[in-house]
């Protein structure tokens, strides 16, 4: 493979969805077949704001005259000043190489002396370099670094009304999705998931309620009086039907729960650990026979976090008794992390891991976790954060790896349409090449 020698390093601060700081970078290399060309590789780190206890830092400034605190000067400098003089100049044969020097020169788990968001802004950003570098478009240079044939369209989960961290409504799950697996085209899946998502605001609009849109997109309405969460849910089986689609063939439901923001926290350690949901105190065996509830009488193929990071007595239960026939989906259980994925593929906890770059750092590592969790019989989803960018990486993650699902948001912000775009544009580019799983990756295997 031939070797990237990176010519400058730039860093700077932008903002993400939120109008929060972020870092970007862009790096610099000569084209592999015209040195006297030179590429400039580009990428925007995004951020979350429900975010598991072991993800990587975030490094923010904490200057509360600046950006409310929420400022990355310091990330930017660890690049300019830490990360650039120790890259510039040299050459790398793969990405790997220079992720191990990025993550040697921090030296430690969780990222914290340069940032994770210092860290991984150069190594997405190297990514887009070499694919520059080498005329290849990003998912094809991520296929093969992967080792897959990079033609799977991911199938949407699309978060189209949101509650939790994401809004400021009434439900404590965090989003409710639609999932168009029923089709035979990823842009048709595209499509009866925006129409959907246009009917749904038709319908909360008619009945009064809230059309504003929440982090990622989705609507944030309050639904008030007994039962909010099944109001929501019923709510998403009327816009379905309401465009002209069939709940339970065409388009299901997901939820994310992100259960760990609304468990009590309980300071007696070894305690059973209690949820607060929608306002009594229940178990880990009432919020499992909860969703047992709603998967008999909803088209539900997938939870998220239906449990609390900690809850892993509670989650072996929630495998056990549901795992058969739901996607049951680590994101603060796993945080891309393959220490944690493995305690999980050892204790069969969970059957599916969140993949979110951020959590864990740099592609290389992204990519690992995504290959011991394929080879393992886990499905992998690639996801946004609640604090996005005009950044497309993930599509193209999406694709190069097969992974045969995303979560990019609803069908409103850029910062979410961005992601749909590129996805539209991959599936033109792959033409009759490009497959479409439609319900494939929810079909469960025993392990």
């Amino acid at each position: 493979m031939t070797k990237n020698k990176i010519l400058k390093v730039i860093a700077r601060e932008v903002l993400d969805s939120r109008g929060f700081p972020t870092v970007e970078v862009e790096l610099t290399l000569n084209h592999q077949k015209r040195p006297s060309d030179v590429v400039v590789g580009r990428a925007i780190v995004p951020s979350g704001a429900s975010t598991g206890e072991a993800e990587a830092l975030e490094l923010r400034d904490g200057d509360k005259n600046r950006y409310l605190g929420k400022g990355v000067l310091k990330a930017l400098q660890n690049i300019q000043q830490k990360i650039a003089p120790a890259i510039e100049n040299k050459a790398f044969t793969q990405i790997a190489e220079l992720d191990r020097v990025l993550m040697d020169l921090d030296g430690t788990p969780n990222k914290s002396q340069l940032g994770a968001n210092a860290i991984l802004g150069v190594s997405m950003a190297f990514v887009r370099a070499c694919a520059l570098a080498s005329d290849t478009p990003s998912d094809e240079l991520i296929a093969k670094i992967f080792q897959t044939s990079g033609n799977t369209l991911p199938v949407p989960l699309m978060n189209i009304i949101n509650g939790g961290k994401h809004a400021d409504n009434d439900l404590d799950i965090q989003e409710f999705m639609i999932v168009p697996a029923g089709f035979s085209s990823f842009s048709e899946a595209l499509r009866a998931g925006v129409e959907t998502f246009h009917h749904l605001k038709k319908l909360l609009k008619d009945q009064g309620l809230s059309t504003s849109v929440g982090d990622e997109g989705g609507f944030a309405p309050s639904f008030h009086g007994k039962n909010p969460h099944e109001q929501a849910l019923e709510m998403l089986i009327r816009a379905i039907t309401s465009a002209g689609y069939r709940p339970g063939e065409q388009i299901f439901l997901a939820l994310d729960s992100a259960a760990s923001e609304f468990c009590e926290k309980n300071e007696n350690k070894g305690s059973p650990i209690t949820y607060l949901f929608e306002k009594k105190s229940l178990s880990a065996a009432e919020m499992i026979a909860t969703y047992d509830r709603w998967s008999h009488q909803y088209p539900l193929i997938s939870i998220e976090d239906g449990l609390a990071e900690q809850d892993w007595a509670g989650w072996k239960d929630l495998t056990e008794q549901l795992g058969d026939r739901l996607q049951l989906v680590g994101d603060d259980l796993f945080v891309t992390n393959p220490i944690f994925l493995k305690k999980g593929i050892e204790t069969h906890t969970a059957n599916a891991i969140l993949i979110k770059l951020n959590q864990i750092g740099t592609v290389t590592e992204t990519l690992e976790t995504m290959k011991l969790a394929q080879e393992s019989g886990f499905q992998c989803i690639v996801s946004h954060r609640s604090g996005e960018t005009e950044d497309t990486f993930i599509a193209d993650l999406a694709v190069g790896t097969n992974c045969g699902q995303i979560k990019a948001g609803s069908a409103s912000r850029t910062d979410r349409v961005a992601k749909y775009n590129q996805l539209l544009r991959l599936e033109e580019r792959l033409g009759k090449k490009a497959v479409f799983p439609g319900t494939k990756p929810f079909l469960r295997k025993k392990r």
